[in-house]
């Protein structure tokens, strides 16, 4: 008569999930009918009226344990032999919020190592819900905690959907060595349901920082010296060099080592302690002034090192180490300006010697580009006139008449020009078309008596230069 599927999970004990209707055309017992469930199923049958019967439910559900029941309801008569049939009912059990995301593990470590780059996956969470599609679909959340201060989010990031953490930020394990974060879980039922849980993030350690020299302290301006006394036996302990790494585990541990020294026969450094001690004997041959220089390593891979000086004065009475230590430190002093000047002059030097290259080179190339300049040029040639010429309309007249007298000696190819007095005259009339013909008209003159040396015989022309 009615059938209620799908049917949800948390409807109370005795809800009526079907109501049947059953009929037998015999009579008297043959047509008396008994229903029952085939099986065992939280449900029962129970009669309300006349050939009418309740698919009742027993318990409780779960989907999360059953999603479905296929119940077979079977009708018998009391007849003989008794007759029967039966009816398969298919319940489904929808979902409701009632589960809340779970996490594999209570607490969770993870490890980075530090100096990482930015951006770098460090770990993954992961939570299941046994609720059904929308209710069972995860979100994971950053809770909003301090770390050292400052907001979680400035070191770590949290992907939503797949619950991967990743840096935000490169680490550094002598600033802070672990990270403590809450992740929340949370599906999108209504009202939604969460869980937490805590990640614990360790920084590993890297061998990024060298061993840093505690004692002797090293001053640049001035000298700590350790005094020994001559008659200081061996095993005299003159100092110890102390150190620390503010890396942890294997990369703190230090090893000490004597790298130089004045005289490597007299002092020796303890491998573990650092501990400057004398091997033999002092005597007065050894100099009062000794200088040894000490490695610190550590034990990375790979490893870092230091090195330390320790001075060291062989002497009984301090006035001698004083008066010693005093001039190492003046040499020290003159060493650093000598080397200092050296350096100036050295680059004074270079400058000008660059200075002068550079001149020289400037010098060439503007001779060659004004000689290019000159011998490609293709400017007009402007003529030159003598003194007093004017252009009359055009016709280049001269308002004057000049007479030049060109005087040579018989043995010599250079000519010298002159101003002279009229004599016979060579007139040169110059055509006025510009053609460049010349009309030489020459008159007669009179030859002067043979002269009585060769430079006094000359051939006096005179030339007219008429327009």
């Amino acid at each position: 008569m009615s059938f209620t599927s799908p049917l949800s999970e948390d409807v109370p004990v005795g809800t009526t999930i079907a109501i049947l209707n059953v009929k037998d055309a015999d009579s008297d017992k043959n047509g008396q009918i008994r229903c029952s469930i085939e099986g065992k199923l939280p449900f029962k049958i129970e009669s309300s009226l006349t050939n009418y019967y309740n698919l009742i439910s027993d318990q409780q559900f779960d989907r999360e344990l059953v999603s479905e029941y296929n119940i077979t309801i079977k009708a018998t008569d009391f007849g003989f032999p008794p007759l029967s049939s039966s009816k398969t009912l298919n319940l489904k059990i929808s979902d409701i919020n009632d589960n809340a995301p779970l996490f594999d593990k209570s607490r969770y470590s993870a490890y980075v190592t530090e100096n990482n780059p930015p951006g770098i996956s460090i770990f993954a969470v992961s939570a299941t819900d046994s609720d059904w599609n929308q209710n069972a679909r995860i979100t994971y959340i950053l809770e909003n905690t301090q770390v050292s201060g400052s907001p979680v989010s400035s070191y770590v990031t949290l992907n939503s959907e797949t619950g991967v953490i990743s840096a935000v930020r490169s680490f550094d394990y002598e600033q802070i060595k672990q990270l403590e974060i809450i992740v929340k879980a949370q599906d999108g039922g209504s009202p939604p349901l969460s869980s937490n849980v805590t990640v614990k993030i360790h920084i590993q350690d890297q061998n990024d920082n060298p061993p840093q020299v505690l004692y002797p302290v090293q001053t640049g301006g001035s000298v700590v010296a350790e005094m020994v006394p001559r008659s200081a036996d061996v095993g005299y302990l003159v100092t110890k060099v102390v150190a620390v790494d503010v890396d942890s585990g294997q990369n703190a541990w230090l090893s000490y080592k004597l790298h130089k020294a004045t005289d490597r026969a007299l002092f020796e450094v303890g491998l573990q302690n650092g501990e400057i001690r004398t091997i033999r004997q002092v005597n007065d041959k050894d100099a009062v002034k000794q200088r040894l220089a000490v490695i610190v390593e550590d034990n990375g891979q790979p490893s870092r090192s230091v090195t330390v000086m320790v001075n060291v004065a062989v002497a009984d009475s301090f006035p001698e180490v004083l008066s010693e230590f005093t001039d190492l430190s003046h040499d020290k002093e003159y060493n650093d300006n000598l080397t200092f000047y050296l350096v100036l002059a050295l680059a004074v030097v270079s400058f000008l010697f660059i200075t002068c290259v550079v001149v020289i080179i400037s010098v060439k190339i503007y001779r060659w580009r004004q000689s290019r300049i000159l011998y490609h040029s293709n400017l007009p040639v402007i003529p030159y006139y003598p003194p007093r010429y004017s252009d009359t309309l055009g016709t280049g007249t001269l308002q004057h008449v000049y007479n030049y007298e060109v005087c040579r000696t018989t043995d010599s190819r250079k000519s010298d020009c002159k101003f002279g007095r009229a004599g016979s005259q060579n007139v040169l009339i110059m055509d006025p078309s510009s053609t460049g013909t010349m009309q030489r008209i020459q008159s007669e003159k009179s030859i002067l008596d043979e002269p009585d040396s060769p430079i006094e015989a000359m051939c006096s022309d005179t030339y007219w230069l008429v327009a």
